[in-house]
C-alpha cells in the first residue's frame, strides 16, 4: 500500500461487538473495500474515523497493535480460569501461533499489571499441593520446573511445605499402605513402601520417620495369617515336587518375600499336618 488510503466507513462486528471492520478506498477505481478488523481499543488508541489518510507505516503499527491486543485477550481468557506462570502463557500463546514479538508485549503488559507474578505463583502452587494432594516436595520441585519456575523462586516457596507437614502426609500414606498390604511380610511392606514414598517425592529422611512411626506391630497370628496366604500361593507352583525339594522351594520363596524362619518353619509343619 504506497499510496495513502482514505477510511471510508468503520462498522461493528455483529458477532463481537468489541470489534470494528474497517473499510478503505485506495484510490485505485474500485471504490470502498473491506480493508481489516480491529479490537474496540487499538480504534480509540489510534483515534481512527471515517475520512482518516493511513500510509504504509501506520497502517502496519495498527496491524502490530491489533495483533498485541488479540493475543492478550487470549492470555486473560487463559488466566481467568486459574493461576498461571509465564512460561505457560508463552507456550499457550505459541501454540496458537502468535509471533515472539506480540508475545514479549503481551507478557511485559501482564507483568506490569501484576496478572502474572511466578513468585507468588509458585507460592501458591506449593500450598495447594501440599494441602490437597500427596506429592512430596520432590515432585512438586519437577512440577514447577517444568512450568518454568526460577530456581531461587522455587526454592524460597517449598519452605510453604515445611518438614513437620511432610512427616504427617506420608504416615498418612504409609498407614493406609499398611492396611492395603497386610497379607505381605512386614520387610517386604517396607520396601515397597519406600519406593512409593521416594515416587510420590519424599526425602529419605521422611521416609525413614514416616515408614517407622507409622509401623503397625504385627501380631503373631497376623504375619502367620500372611505366610499362610503367601504360602499357599508358592505351595501350587512347586506342588508337582515332593521331601526336601519342596520343603527348600518353598522355604527360599517365602524368604525371599521377608518372612523369618521361624514362621517359614510353622507354616510347613501346619501344611504337613493338614497333608
Amino acid at each position: 500500500m504506497k499510496d495513502m488510503a482514505v477510511i471510508t466507513k468503520i462498522t461493528t462486528q455483529q458477532k463481537n461487538q468489541d470489534r470494528f471492520n474497517v473499510f478503505m478506498d485506495y484510490g485505485k477505481g474500485k471504490g470502498e473495500e473491506f480493508a481489516f478488523s480491529i479490537d474496540s481499543d487499538v480504534l480509540i488508541k489510534f483515534q481512527l474515523k471515517k475520512g482518516m489518510e493511513l500510509d504504509d507505516f501506520s497502517f502496519l503499527e495498527i496491524q502490530y497493535q491489533d495483533d498485541i491486543r488479540k493475543a492478550y485477550n487470549l492470555a486473560i481468557n487463559y488466566l481467568a480460569r486459574r493461576m498461571r506462570s509465564e512460561k505457560e502463557i508463552v507456550d499457550y500463546l505459541s501454540k496458537k501461533e502468535v509471533d515472539e514479538p506480540v508475545i514479549n508485549e503481551v507478557i511485559h503488559r501482564l507483568t506490569a499489571q501484576h496478572y502474572i507474578n511466578d513468585q507468588e505463583y509458585a507460592v501458591a502452587f506449593v500450598r495447594t499441593q501440599a494441602n490437597t494432594t500427596d506429592k512430596g516436595p520432590n515432585v512438586i520441585k519437577m512440577d514447577l520446573k517444568e512450568k518454568g519456575i526460577a530456581e531461587a523462586f522455587l526454592l524460597k516457596a517449598l519452605e510453604e511445605f515445611p518438614l513437620d507437614q511432610q512427616v504427617e502426609k506420608a504416615i498418612k500414606i504409609s498407614m493406609k499402605f499398611y492396611q492395603k498390604n497386610a497379607k505381605e511380610s512386614l520387610k517386604v511392606q517396607k520396601q515397597k513402601l519406600e519406593q512409593l514414598l521416594l515416587r510420590k517425592g519424599y526425602s529419605y529422611e521422611v521416609i525413614n520417620i514416616a515408614v517407622n512411626e507409622a509401623e503397625i506391630p504385627k501380631k503373631m497370628d497376623e504375619e502367620m495369617e500372611a505366610v499362610r496366604f503367601q504360602g499357599e500361593k508358592v505351595h501350587r507352583k512347586y506342588s508337582h515336587l515332593e521331601g526336601f525339594e519342596y520343603q527348600q522351594k518353598i522355604k527360599q520363596a517365602l524368604y525371599r518375600k521377608g518372612f523369618t524362619m521361624d514362621l517359614i518353619e510353622r507354616f510347613l509343619v501346619e501344611k504337613d499336618e493338614h497333608e
